[in-house]
């Protein structure tokens, strides 16, 4: 049901996204820190000015006949207060606490608070309701034993908002212009990265359905290039895959033709008037041969399409090679009883330390029988010299190598012609043997796909007939249980 179906993302929406969301949550944190800092420069020079006006009425107290006084005039007590924004407080107390001049209920500092001499300190306090910044110092007295007198000016934060509301209007203003452009300048960006990407997709749109040329990854960005590699790497395998396709019609039409005309003869010769019975039983005869060889390269044609295009998508588990080739042997031993030859198997046997490769039972067992079917062909045979194949597997479970060999009596295969064999239909000159040429390409395949190699050598140098000893090598064996015990044991 759609309903249940994940929405296609978007990689531009994606980006801008993950783009815009910082930019987005760190602007109102920016604007509380310049709000902060607002705060901190707008009182800086209104704290210089009460600084000034502490210190400034810390010299009018003095000392008259042993007694603390101050004295401050009315024009200057009228300019101390004038502001037209703020309230302005000022109090000033002698060395026992007792009110000299100014506000009475200004808060004093705190009382864990050391006196410092001459020293001016700031602190926010609250006065009739209202916060204010206090400026205060102590002075030092010529009386013996005298504690200081405290002089405080205070005043309210009217001036100090008005400031910084001012700055963060300056700052803020400018931020509501900025951030839809830097905005709108994101999107641009992204636009513009992207735009190879929708050029790649529209050269893609624009070839022809035959065109599996790889793409030109040097007109894509880096970022991209992976994935450029990753499809021509793709057409190529596809492409082959066509060619495979493409060469097995071809080869089966070419193979079947010449059987089928065959059938198509003898049915013709069958069909005409006064035959004799012996020559429709000819006919009869040719024909039953003509199906077994149209039969028989149908199903080659079969397993090398098979091994090419399927062997990936079937299941791969730890297989018994020495099991196997034993079974292959048994099903071949009709067949070479015919032919009057001796098949037997030499070699470890199932269960053996290192015997076990993991692959497909069912493409190695055709492997197996193809390289038995093609030396049990050119084995040359008869009742005073029988003709000898023998299959055998050998295991190195240390090294993790497993070989089977298939060798037989026959004539033997020239050093020029072994790696041309393994091409499908091609078959050695002057051995008249009725076969369709697909054995050995078989072979190859299953072998690919297995990641063994396949080796042809004499199986009896300088001995004539040499014969053929077909070698398969495959590398990096799981070992089996037994062998895991055995070098437990070592």
């Amino acid at each position: 049901m759609k309903i249940f179906q994940r929405e296609q993302r978007s990689l531009f929406g994606e980006i801008l996204d993950w783009m815009l969301t910082p930019l987005l949550l760190l602007w109102p944190v920016s604007l509380a820190l310049t709000w902060l800092v607002a705060q901190s420069i707008a009182g800086k020079p209104f704290d210089r000015a009460l600084e000034y006006n502490v210190q400034a009425l810390a010299q009018l107290v003095q000392v008259q006949n042993q007694r603390t006084v101050f004295y401050l005039p009315q024009p200057a007590r009228e300019l101390l207060r004038a502001d037209d924004s703020d309230h302005v407080y000022y109090q000033v107390r002698g060395p026992q606490g007792e009110l000299l001049s100014g506000d009475r209920d200004l808060p004093p500092p705190p009382e864990e608070e050391w006196p410092a001499p001459g020293e001016v300190r700031l602190r926010d306090a609250e006065m009739r309701g209202l916060d204010v910044r206090v400026a205060y110092t102590w002075v030092q007295l010529d009386l013996p034993g005298a504690q200081p007198a405290l002089v405080q000016v205070a005043e309210t934060r009217e001036k100090r908002s008005v400031l910084a509301t001012e700055i963060i209007k300056g700052v803020m203003l400018p931020q509501f212009v900025i951030l839809p452009l830097a905005v709108l300048l994101v999107w641009l960006a992204l636009v513009r990265g992207i735009k190879p990407l929708s050029q790649l997709e529209e050269r893609i749109r624009a070839r022809k359905p035959d065109d599996l040329s790889p793409l030109d990854d040097r007109a894509v960005p880096l970022e991209v290039a992976p994935l450029v590699s990753s499809v021509n790497d793709l057409l190529t395998r596809l492409k082959h895959s066509i060619a495979t396709q493409k060469r097995f019609l071809a080869d089966a039409a070419h193979q079947l033709k010449t059987p089928l005309a065959g059938l198509r003869m003898q049915a013709d010769l069958a069909q005409r008037e006064g035959s004799s019975a012996d020559e429709l039983k000819q006919s009869l005869k040719q024909i039953g041969r003509s199906s077994v060889r149209a039969t028989h390269t149908v199903n080659q044609l079969l397993a090398l399409a098979r091994a090419e295009s399927s062997g990936r998508a079937l299941p791969r588990h730890d297989c018994d090679l020495a099991l196997i080739t034993q079974e292959a042997v048994r099903d071949m031993v009709p067949r070479a009883m015919e032919r009057r030859i001796d098949l037997g198997y030499d070699g470890a046997m199932p269960g053996a330390p290192g015997v076990a490769v993991t692959g497909n039972p069912t493409l190695l067992k055709e492997l197996i029988r193809n390289l038995l079917d093609n030396a049990i062909n050119y084995t040359p045979s008869s009742p005073a010299h029988p003709g000898v194949i023998t299959a055998r597997v050998l295991a190195d479970p240390i090294g993790g190598v497993v070989l089977l060999q298939v060798e037989d009596s026959g004539p033997g295969i020239p050093v020029a012609e072994r790696e041309l064999v393994f091409q499908p239909f091609y078959r050695s000159l002057g051995t008249n043997v009725d076969g369709s040429g697909l054995g050995l390409p078989i072979v190859l395949e299953i072998a690919r796909q297995h990641g063994a190699e396949i080796r042809l050598e004499d199986a009896h140098p300088g001995v004539v007939p040499p014969g053929t000893r077909a070698v398969v090598r495959f590398v990096g064996a799981t070992l089996t249980a037994a062998s895991e015990e055995t070098q437990a044991a070592l």
